[in-house]
């Protein structure tokens, strides 16, 4: 089945989705929120600033005109920064077809509500369109995917129906989409994984090895699962591709924004230069503080955060972080 599909957010994800989507024969409208960027990309059909290098779909179309974008879609597609959710959702209410389905490929947790994105769903949302929610998650570098380099990742909906509709819109030859209906479980993987893999890049930044990655990844994906039962997800969803697939793609992979960010404060640099440098948005850092506020609100442990949040933003020394994660009380190793 095709479908006329609006890509929402033009940064390397969103516009590799796009193109995928382009290239399976969907009548795809991406929309960025530069009309400078929008202009470059029907010229040169490349989206210099987000993913250099990569030849854009010729069917592909662009705009910065939300109303334009949303025209006639069967399929709306979300890929703005999970902080942006609410804005640019909110301005596309007017224009959103009743009958769309909704896919989020944004990962976060907002940090003024601490709601998880498809909660900004839900609150601002008509119940008819939220029924049509999906959130699409998974271990995917945006570069390799759109080098069509095989890839697996997972789709969540409460309706089954919905599920399988995302599953045949995006599923290629490369790109291989798995259904879940544990919607809370594959946002909070998408999410928690980002903190985690800050955390992993600190310790490569201050020279230690594989054990060290290991057991964050470990202790961290412990981490997750705890706060996902919590909110009543399925533990089984921590152990798949939402889960400990996004953390350890994230935690070891070169193309990792926040691994990237990590390293450089593990080395000793600021914060606030090292974003300052940044074109795109690395979510963990933002979520290191929703996550720890989070964990605080539903009275679940969560050191690692925990350590996180006081680097980030109190300025903990990073081997001071480490040697009170090392020397906490003894306990079993169950979740």
């Amino acid at each position: 089945m095709s479908e006329i599909i609006a890509v929402i957010g033009a940064g390397s994800w969103g516009t590799t989705l796009a193109d995928l989507l382009a290239k399976k024969g969907h009548a795809v409208t991406l929309w960025a929120y530069e009309p400078e960027l929008v202009q470059e990309m029907r010229v040169n059909r490349e989206n210099n600033l987000y993913l250099p290098g990569i030849r854009l779909a010729d069917n592909l179309r662009f705009t910065n005109d939300l109303e334009e974008a949303y025209t006639g879609c069967t399929m709306v597609l979300c890929v703005v920064p999970s902080q942006l959710v609410r804005r640019v959702m909110g301005s596309s209410l007017p224009y959103l077809p009743p009958d769309a389905v909704l896919v989020s490929a944004s990962k976060g947790i907002e940090l003024d509500t601490l709601c998880t994105v498809s909660e900004i769903y839900r609150e601002i949302l008509p119940p008819e369109l939220f029924a049509r929610f999906a959130a699409l998650s998974g271990p995917s570098f945006a570069r390799e995917v759109a080098q069509e380099m095989p890839t697996a990742v997972t789709v969540a909906a409460a309706s089954l129906e919905v599920a399988h509709r995302v599953q045949q819109a995006f599923n290629s030859s490369f790109f291989r989409v798995y259904r879940n209906d544990d919607v809370v479980g594959v946002e909070l993987g998408g999410a928690i994984k980002n903190v985690i893999a800050i955390a992993a890049g600190i310790s490569d930044g201050l020279g230690f090895g594989h054990n060290t990655r290991a057991a964050l990844i470990t202790r961290g994906l412990a981490e997750m699962t705890r706060l996902g039962l919590a909110m009543g997800a399925q533990a089984s969803t921590f152990a798949g591709l939402a889960g400990m697939g996004d953390l350890v793609l994230t935690c070891t992979g070169d193309l990792s924004r926040n691994r990237s960010v990590g390293i450089q404060i593990g080395q000793g640099r600021q914060l606030t230069e090292i974003l300052g440098e940044m074109r795109m948005v690395a979510e963990g850092v933002k979520t290191t503080e929703s996550a720890y506020n989070l964990a605080q609100k539903m009275g679940v442990e969560m050191p690692i955060i925990n350590q996180m949040y006081q680097m980030l933003y109190q300025d903990k020394p990073a081997r001071q972080a480490v040697l009170e994660l090392m020397t906490r009380n003894l306990k079993a190793e169950g979740v």
